[in-house]
């Protein structure tokens, strides 16, 4: 990355600390209670618990870092099944559940894209993130397939991010709740989500690496 100041890096290795082997199975689980927080709070400063500063990097880099974010989920999504579906605790997802999220983001946030590049000021479909992870099962999904998914969803929208220029980068979009986008911050928003689930991956790696 060119600015050091850009945090994530460590991320994955941390994940590719924990050790392999035999993990608790996966069982019901409590509901996760939906995430009803304005993260958009992360444009202004840094993020408290991943350490991601969305302000750090010229804009221009979003889609490197989305390529480079998505190998980082390549090596989560590598680990064995058994520590794929495990919950650390049962208001966490599991590995597994937050790569289906990051994928299912990916593929959104390049619609909305588009949405923003080719019509004037549009306002995003409504998309409810924890609705589709019961619907879709996201822990019963094959980790290879999500791994493929993620990687060409990042390729598709980091080649779109690639595109933008110039005046492009202040077009407008807004979010079903209000919150009113320009590509940029919808950019340096975007960025932060995939970064800050694989440092939850790697807390709940070690709080399961803990239990054994």
């Amino acid at each position: 990355m060119a600015s050091p100041s850009v945090r994530w890096n460590h991320l994955p290795r941390v994940v590719s600390r924990v050790r392999t082997g035999a993990g608790r199975a996966y069982g019901p689980r409590m509901p996760i209670v939906p995430d009803t927080k304005d993260w958009t709070w992360v444009l202004e400063r840094p993020c408290p618990e991943c350490g991601f500063d969305a302000r750090a990097f010229p804009r221009e880099l979003v889609g490197q870092m989305v390529r480079e974010n998505a190998c980082s989920w390549q090596e989560v999504l590598a680990r064995p099944g058994d520590l794929l579906t495990a919950r650390p605790s049962d208001d966490r997802w599991s590995a597994l559940e937050y790569a289906c999220h990051v994928r299912d983001v990916l593929r959104l946030y390049d619609e909305r894209l588009e949405l923003m590049l080719t019509e004037d000021d549009p306002d995003f479909p409504n998309w409810d993130q924890d609705a589709a992870a019961v619907e879709q099962r996201y822990n019963e999904q094959e980790p290879r397939r999500v791994a493929a998914d993620v990687i060409s969803g990042a390729g598709r929208l980091a080649d779109r991010f690639d595109g933008v220029a110039g005046a492009a980068w202040q077009r407008t979009g807004t979010r079903s709740d209000g919150a009113r986008f320009t590509v940029e911050s919808f950019a340096r928003y975007f960025i932060h989500d995939p970064v800050h689930h694989l440092d939850d991956v790697a807390r709940g790696f070690a709080v399961l690496e803990g239990e054994r």
